[in-house]
């Protein structure tokens, strides 16, 4: 399944202990390095996201985000996806989490559509759903959620 990224940040909001900036080269480039991994790596800032790697307002008031990630509009983005490490570009989000009638939580789906939880129930309810599911992801996406709560389960 292809992944599309929605832009929401939620990944990169605690990520600012794992990229750290070893030197600024210029206004908009930098040596870092992928601090789980050790990796060095140089990062530019995208050539369409400059305008909005200047608004220093974000990083100051999200102190563990990591340091690229900027909003524009109703989206966050990432300033130096072409640079991005490789536990950037091959993480994969939560997209919708799940939980019982109660709120205790159950487990998640991720932007490939997988369901991760170790609930039996939850997951013989899931099986129920891939019987189901149109090839489509975009379709099949859009129905998970209302699947799920019509099986009693609540969605964010």
């Amino acid at each position: 399944m292809t992944f599309t990224c929605r832009q929401c940040g939620k990944c990169c909001m605690f990520l600012g202990d794992y990229i750290a900036i070893e030197e600024q080269l210029g206004p908009f480039e930098f040596l870092c390095e992928s601090v789980s991994t050790g990796t060095p790596f140089r990062a530019t800032i995208d050539q369409d996201k400059r305008d909005l790697f200047q608004n220093r307002e974000f990083p100051d008031k999200n102190p563990s985000a990591c340091r690229f990630l900027r909003p524009d509009g109703s989206l966050i983005r990432c300033t130096i996806h072409r640079d991005s490490p490789a536990q950037c570009k091959y993480y994969r989000c939560e997209t919708l989490r799940i939980s019982d009638k109660t709120g205790k939580y159950l487990g998640y789906i991720t932007g490939t559509l997988a369901l991760h939880s170790t609930d039996p129930d939850l997951r013989k309810v899931w099986e129920e759903f891939e019987g189901m599911r149109p090839a489509d992801d975009s379709v099949a996406e859009n129905m998970i959620a209302g699947f799920l709560e019509g099986k009693g389960y609540r969605t964010t």
